[in-house]
């Protein structure tokens, strides 16, 4: 059994203890999975829906992958459609629009792709951008870069957390924030 450090935070009414891991020398961050916890998902989206009632927006957009299920969730509860920013092109999703982006957890550079059916659909909408976690706000980058390509406007954006620069996130709709954990 691990005794790897962590923090204590309630989103939504739901505790959990978020395991710390080590991005780089002296600096660690605490690391929400969402995936496969239902009880948060439903949490987050209800507070989150809560949150967005006033905001007047048509669509969520959010990244593949571990937001996914919180999409879906937020989706339900506030009667928007989603749509998923893909990793990978695939054939079937014909003349794509992408942008690259930096990963905090990985350090590596990621692709961010909006596929030819869905650029239709969200051409002229106005768009909440959805995320677990921003930190760095490097995703957020990718995912305006993709939308305004399309012709889509940005309503909002929110995450089930910020991270890191509390000032920075200010404007996102949010239920909580992270503090970036340095030796």
């Amino acid at each position: 059994m691990s005794t790897r450090e962590t923090y204590s935070i309630d989103i939504a009414g739901v505790k959990r203890e978020l395991p710390l891991f080590e991005i780089k020398p002296g600096l660690r961050i605490a690391i929400l999975n969402i995936l496969g916890d239902t009880e948060l998902v439903q949490a987050s989206a209800r507070a989150l829906a809560a949150q967005l009632k006033d905001v007047d927006y048509d669509i969520l957009v959010t990244a593949e992958a571990k937001s996914i299920p919180l999409a879906h969730a937020l989706s339900v509860e506030a009667d928007k459609p989603y749509i998923i920013l893909r990793k990978t092109y695939k054939p079937y999703m014909g003349d794509a629009l992408q942008a690259e982006t930096l990963s905090i957890t990985t350090g590596q550079p990621q692709v961010l792709i909006l596929d030819e059916k869905d650029r239709e659909r969200i051409k002229g909408k106005k768009v909440m951008i959805l995320d677990d976690v921003i930190s760095t706000g490097s995703t957020l980058q990718g995912m305006r870069m993709i939308l305004d390509k399309a012709g889509a406007t940005v309503a909002g954006e929110a995450a089930i957390l910020t991270e890191g620069d509390r000032a920075q996130w200010m404007h996102i709709h949010s239920l909580g924030h992270l503090p970036l954990f340095t030796d």
